[in-house]
């Protein structure tokens, strides 16, 4: 998963969703959510107010700012726009231009393993532990038996000392647009992996059409987006949210977990559009989920990078 053949598509795979519960004597609950692929901070929370901000990026003010508006400086994204009762009854906060040492560099890899990992140290790549895992060592009566890791990937915010056992769904092969695109351009050159890559999207094409990768990259870039069939977007991104609420309600009370496709090499509006709406969706479902008493507890954290300035 780390090799640099995949790059940064891999980093945000949509595959890589891990998540972790954890349960303590405490009521309270908490839950992180990492947004893989690095979210643009500024298309999901907009200086509107800011004339600099309008000049550079007009596109993203143009229209009524006022819609969405959260404090007359910041508006909010439409995709978002679920989530503006959240705001309105006080239970919704954003931290902006917050960042962790790493920057100035092009890998999501490093930039997620220090977000996760939390040490504030610049220099490293060999992480161990994250710092959720960390505080779990610190929480008196965490039992082993009540930390699980579900998906199939692990999260350096989750690894430690602190057990976790692991869990895996059944799991479709579902690859986001940019993936596909950035996977076609890196295996082009290579017959094996070209041929793995054309296997893979034939098994997870519903149409099954054959890639033609002899035509050239141009040709299989447009047949590639043109087996991808819009459509009604499903509930999958919901069985996360909706399981963790399940056992927040018991005895978890931490629960972990990733949400993917954020790297938006192009199209960046209609991908965030989808993105965002999934998560506030995935959000309320984790409010409705656990109930009003529970809610009132929980703390729910989402988190991303983008170190590269």
């Amino acid at each position: 998963g780390r090799s640099a053949l995949i790059g940064c598509s891999a980093a945000a795979s949509p595959l890589l969703t891990p998540v972790s519960f954890a349960a303590a004597p405490i009521d309270n609950r908490l839950v992180v959510i990492v947004l893989r692929g690095a979210m643009d901070g500024l298309d999901a929370v907009r200086p509107h107010g800011d004339a600099h901000f309008a000049a550079l990026r007009p596109n993203l003010t143009k229209g009524d700012p006022t819609q969405h508006d959260l404090d007359g400086f910041f508006g909010l994204h439409p995709g978002l726009a679920a989530l503006m009762p959240l705001w309105q009854a006080g239970e919704l906060g954003f931290a902006h231009a917050t960042s962790t040492p790493y920057r100035n560099k092009r890998s999501h890899f490093d930039g997620q393993d220090h977000l996760e990992a939390g040490l504030g140290t610049a220099g490293r790549s060999d992480f161990q532990d994250g710092w959720l895992n960390r505080a779990l060592q610190g929480l008196p009566g965490v039992e082993t038996e009540t930390t699980f890791a579900l998906g199939r990937g692990e999260m350096i915010l989750t690894s430690g000392d602190a057990p976790i056992s692991q869990w895996s769904p059944e799991t479709d092969l579902v690859m986001s647009p940019q993936a596909r695109r950035l996977l076609e351009v890196v295996v082009h050159d290579d017959p094996d992996f070209r041929q793995a890559f054309a296997q893979a999207l034939m098994l997870a094409d519903s149409d099954g059409d054959p890639v033609d990768f002899e035509g050239g990259q141009g040709a299989m870039m447009k047949q590639v987006l043109a087996n991808q069939k819009p459509g009604k977007r499903g509930q999958g991104h919901l069985a996360v949210p909706k399981y963790a609420a399940q056992r927040l309600q018991g005895d978890t009370r931490i629960a972990a977990f990733s949400v993917s496709g954020w790297d938006t090499h192009s199209r960046q509006a209609k991908v965030l559009q989808t993105g965002f709406e999934n998560l506030a969706e995935a959000i309320l479902a984790l409010r409705d989920g656990v109930g009003p008493g529970i809610w009132a507890k929980t703390t729910v954290l989402a988190m991303t990078e983008f170190g590269r300035t």
